[in-house]
């Protein structure tokens, strides 16, 4: 068995707060977990299935006497979540949250918490999901070998950051420390364009004008490339939003890019076009060869 956080409270029990209760739950590590979310029915599952021992839709209460909270909603909803439960936090409790954009969570972490719990919030990012949502798709392994981004500022508690480190480590992911603009820039670029541009090729087809619906033609290139245009389309306006500095540059740099191919196109300019897509299927290949061998 390993050590034990204590009692827990995930506010917000999907994919990835019932998927870290789920893997705390597996390795014995908490005493007792406490979930809250808006939705009734997602929270009795949770507790049918075992993911959570106790519900409540009061943040503040849920964190009442809580030595962990993990903050698992979106990023619009997460300012106001760390404001309800500021002045629950007991004492010794470490705060920390699962957002993919992380400037503007540390500075509503900065704006919300007492000073004293705002040392002991920790960022942090796992990267994992799955375009499911909702408690019935959490599961226990879905963080081993996957990387979980922490980014402390200058005054984090060294405990709080270490005890947080030892959580994603305990069930099975990869920790790493960045700085948070860094994190921003390169998750902008891996993640939140890849989303955005799923979202719109989806879109650009249904308002497609022609005599045939193009979804009845489409096989499994679309379905790949596609397949996170079926995430959930709140969270991911709030990442837009809340990250769209990084995401706009890099926006910027894409458009270029395409720009580039398509004179290409436009040109017939052959040797250009497999140049481009030669250098892309060697960083491609070289990408999934590292993940299949980490």
């Amino acid at each position: 068995m390993s050590e034990s956080f204590g009692r827990v409270a995930i506010i917000g029990v999907g994919l990835i707060g019932g998927s870290l209760a789920c893997a705390l739950r597996a390795q014995g590590a908490a005493e007792h977990v406490v979930g809250c979310g808006r939705d009734r029915g997602n929270l009795e599952r949770a507790v049918e299935l075992g993911v959570i021992d106790a519900w409540t839709h009061d943040p503040a209460e849920a964190v009442r006497g809580a030595d962990l909270v993990v903050v698992a909603v979106t990023l619009g909803a997460t300012a106001d979540i760390l404001a309800r439960i500021a002045p629950a936090l007991a004492p010794q409790a470490i705060i920390t949250d699962v957002g993919s954009a992380k400037r503007c969570v540390l500075e509503a972490a900065r704006a919300q918490l007492p000073p004293t719990h705002y040392a002991r919030f920790v960022a942090g990012h796992p990267i994992a999901g799955a375009e499911q949502s909702g408690v019935e798709a959490a599961k226990a392994d879905l963080y081993v070998r996957h990387r979980v981004i922490l980014t402390p500022v200058a005054n984090t508690d060294r405990e709080a950051l270490a005890t947080v480190r030892r959580l994603w480590e305990c069930v099975g992911a990869d920790v790493l420390d960045m700085d948070a603009d860094l994190h921003d820039e390169v998750l902008a670029a891996t993640s939140h364009l890849p989303h955005l541009l799923a979202y719109a090729l989806v879109d650009c087809l249904l308002g497609l004008d022609s005599p045939v619906d193009v979804f009845d033609f489409a096989a499994g290139g679309f379905r790949d490339f596609t397949r996170i245009a079926s995430s959930s389309p709140t969270m991911w306006r709030d990442i837009a939003i809340q990250n769209r500095r990084a995401l706009l540059a890099v926006c910027t740099r894409f458009e270029a890019t395409l720009a580039t191919l398509r004179r290409a196109v436009e040109a017939g300019d052959a040797q250009a076009l497999e140049t481009a897509f030669a250098r892309a299927k060697r960083a491609r290949d070289d990408f999934v060869r590292r993940r299949t061998t980490r």
